[in-house]
């Protein structure tokens, strides 16, 4: 039998590492096989998300929460909890504290993935009359592993406005006496006294 190469050498401890990887993150389907729905007509959440957050064994940074919905329903995540209290979203959504998934333009199912990204109270809820009978729900979540390193990226640097350019020195336009070449100058005014005296003298030997 040929030894193994290289690469399936490795390719093992690649595995395992993935695996590993992997299963230290938990995608959790909200609401379980009843997904994130709302009956306009009985005006009831489609499951008891209460109940179904605390029913999870734990929430964890690098975990996904799985939304499955449709174009009806939005999924609001914030981390104050006033602004849970009042499912209200228009109060926190200046503040960065707040964040939207909603998609009114697509028809039929959709899904989202909702990444947890930040330890402590997570809040989630349907925004108006949704929220008041019941589709919201709150988890805590913990370190566990710590954010894999996708999720794990500082955030851009902040824009800095280029300074606007320096202008350049005016353009100074030269006089026209100052344009004038050297010969105009002093050593001109003489060159003038001299072709007047030469004048002067011809005229007094006629």
């Amino acid at each position: 039998m040929a030894p193994p190469t290289p690469i399936s050498a490795i390719s093992p401890l690649l595995l395992l590492f993935f695996t590993s990887w992997a299963s230290a993150y938990t995608n959790h389907t909200v609401g379980g096989p009843s997904g994130w729905f709302f009956n306009s007509t009985t005006k009831s959440p489609s499951a008891d998300f209460t109940k179904w957050a605390s029913a999870q064994s734990s929430f964890n940074l690098g975990d996904y929460l799985i939304f499955n919905t449709n174009s009806n329903q939005s999924v609001i995540q914030t981390y104050n909890a006033t602004t849970y209290k009042l499912c209200n979203a228009d109060d926190d959504a200046s503040n960065g504290d707040i964040f939207i998934y909603d998609n009114s333009t697509a028809n039929g199912s959709l899904t989202f993935a909702v990444p947890l990204t930040k330890e402590g109270p997570n809040y989630f809820f349907d925004d108006g009359v949704e929220c008041e009978k019941g589709m919201a729900f709150q988890i805590s979540v913990k370190h566990g592993k710590g954010l894999p390193p996708n999720l794990n990226q500082p955030p851009p640097p902040a824009y800095v406005e280029s300074p606007p350019p320096l202008d350049p020195p005016p353009y100074l336009v030269p006089d026209s006496q100052d344009a004038s070449p050297a010969g105009n100058g002093v050593g001109g005014a003489n060159m003038g006294l001299v072709v007047f005296g030469l004048v002067l003298v011809s005229r007094l030997m006629v």
